[in-house]
């Protein structure tokens, strides 16, 4: 099996509704995701995917959250906008935009240097 790994970043606000501290109140970050597709096998070039393919569809996708208070976003107007729920969204979003022979392993959102999140569909 074959494993691409891409990282990226983007900055967005929220707030955690009915958290007791400090992260009820509205906060920013800077996040780190990093994503994993896999395939068995490779196309006559070779690769899996071209990175840059793989990039494209990740800046894409993340367009919709970068620099926005993610509460606003639908996916957010009744869940809130964990670290856990915006991997999860981001896997569901992503795992649809792969050729069939291709498959999301993960998507991983660092909300901290030293704090992350990973959702896998299995």
């Amino acid at each position: 099996m074959y494993e691409l790994t891409i990282n990226t970043n983007f900055a967005a606000a929220h707030n955690l509704r009915h958290y007791k501290g400090s992260c009820e109140r509205l906060h920013g970050h800077n996040y780190e995701v990093e994503i994993a597709i896999v395939s068995k096998s490779t196309d006559k070039l070779g690769m899996v995917m071209d990175f840059k393919k793989v990039k494209k569809i990740l800046k894409e996708t993340l367009a919709e959250f970068d620099h926005h208070y993610l509460n606003e976003l639908k996916w957010f107007k009744k869940e809130n906008p964990s670290a856990e729920k915006i991997a999860e969204t981001l896997y569901k979003l992503l795992a649809v935009r792969f050729r069939k022979d291709v498959k999301l392993s993960y998507v991983k959102v660092w909300e901290s240097a030293d704090c992350a999140s990973k959702y896998s569909a299995e």
